[in-house]
């Protein structure tokens, strides 16, 4: 391709082929979103069993239906693979992988740049390298850029290199994955054109920027926003707890503002692969610029600490009914970070679990969508779902309310157990049987 209307002209002819790396709950529904385009999807992951249960129709993302990823691979036009030779192959390549937090809570870019290394070595004239992890404003320019440029092809005329900051909701059903507007961005000016041409062809509308830092920092932006806010309410919440004074009517209330108010709600901490982890990357990044994030660090300290909250605030509720927590037997109602979906990165819930058991409880846990709690690099849990039933309940000394899921019938756990506590106000319509809920 010597220009980037060859390249446009290949995806309005539906001749491209797109390449993603990484088939997490990002990766995988957007391969989908090329294949339903017309275009050819290759996507690559290091995990061979993801790409043995894709190319046998199967999905292991609860956003994408088992139907899609058969209709996908049925038709020619879908494959996944481990083999990172083929990454010559597509036209364009978007990059998914997981960008977290060391022990020490700097950024990790090791997935990022492992990758690039990948496809530096096998880049060709042509082709469209975009990065979509969350990640510090600059990446993509100091550490993207100059991987992929070592191969010595000119970038903005042999090579396109742009920014595109996922913005995928797990459970979410009120945005479907197309209608929420895309920020694109690009290294160059023909750059950004190559990049918003390949997401026009999934997307409702896109967001054209005049850099990648631009958009690296909304990304960032986003989340922030809402973990600062989240932890404001948090820090309400146990205000409020103290005074008697019910935190979610609070909300409720002053929600009937029109103007000036947007409703945020507590829980037991934060959860998933964003919201706990995406503001540290600004922090240790001003860090390199003589700035100080104190808002963000307080933000996180107030929401990392929320989990600890919870485990006090279990252990008054046992010891209201003359129990104490060592010893007891508590069963932990959700373990995915968020309602209706099975992902436990970074849940609160996996968090509380090891609280919980380091205390001395008989801990045991109900998730419809987590059968069984997956290795994570900090959790020494080996805990199966157990099937609630009635005497489940019955047995349990303490019923903690952690994720609020749609399958739960809270008025039948509420009548069958002898104590609740709530973190997220699950239980907050129910008349009956109040007496035996504490919020949390």
């Amino acid at each position: 391709m010597k220009h980037v209307t060859d390249w446009q002209d290949k995806l309005s002819q539906k001749a491209a082929c797109v390449g993603v790396i990484g088939l997490g709950y990002v990766g995988l529904p957007l391969s989908i979103a090329f294949w339903r385009a017309g275009l050819r999807v290759i996507g690559f992951d290091i995990d061979p069993d993801k790409a043995s249960q894709l190319l046998a129709g199967e999905s292991y993302i609860t956003d994408v239906p088992h139907s899609d990823v058969a209709q996908a691979v049925a038709s020619g036009r879908f494959e996944a693979t481990t083999d990172l030779d083929r990454l010559g192959e597509p036209d364009a390549l978007c990059i998914c992988v997981p960008t977290p937090l060391s022990a020490t809570r700097d950024p990790d870019l090791t997935f990022v740049t492992n990758t690039v290394k990948e496809i530096a070595k096998r880049l060709r004239p042509g082709q469209l390298v975009v990065l979509e992890s969350t990640t510090y404003p600059g990446t993509t320019r100091e550490e993207v850029l100059p991987r992929l440029a070592a191969r010595g092809l000119e970038v903005g005329r042999e090579f396109f290199c742009g920014y595109s900051p996922e913005r995928v909701n797990p459970g979410a059903r009120d945005h479907s994955f197309s209608e929420v507007p895309r920020i694109v961005s690009g290294i160059t000016p023909t750059c950004l054109q190559a990049t918003q041409a390949l997401y026009d062809t999934i997307m409702v509308r896109t967001v054209p920027v005049s850099s990648p830092e631009i958009a690296e920092m909304a990304k960032l932006l986003e989340n922030i926003f809402r973990a600062t806010n989240i932890s404001m309410i948090n820090e309400l919440k146990m205000i409020c707890l103290r005074m008697g004074i019910d935190i979610w009517e609070v909300i409720s209330t002053a929600s009937t503002k029109p103007y000036g108010f947007m409703p945020f709600y507590p829980g037991p901490g934060l959860g998933g692969h964003c919201i706990p982890i995406d503001p540290f990357y600004l922090s240790w990044r001003a860090r390199a610029f003589g700035v100080n994030a104190r808002f963000i660090e307080l933000a996180g300290e107030i929401n990392t600490n929320m989990p600890e909250f919870v485990l006090h605030r279990t252990m008054e509720a046992l010891n209201s009914q003359g129990e104490a927590l060592k010893g007891s037997r508590v069963l932990v109602l959700g373990a995915s970070y968020k309602a209706n979906v099975g992902d436990t990165r970074e849940s609160p819930a996996v968090t509380i679990m090891e609280m919980l058991q380091r205390a001395g409880a008989d801990v045991r846990y109900n998730d419809p969508h987590v059968p069984r709690l997956p290795k994570m690099r900090r959790s020494g849990l080996a805990l199966d779902s157990v099937e609630l039933t009635e005497t489940e309940l019955r047995e349990a000394a303490c019923v903690l309310i952690v994720t609020d899921h749609d399958q739960y019938d809270y008025q039948w756990v509420v009548d069958h157990a002898s104590l609740v506590v709530d973190t997220r106000n699950a239980t907050g319509a129910l008349i009956r049987g109040r007496e035996k809920v504490w919020a949390a």
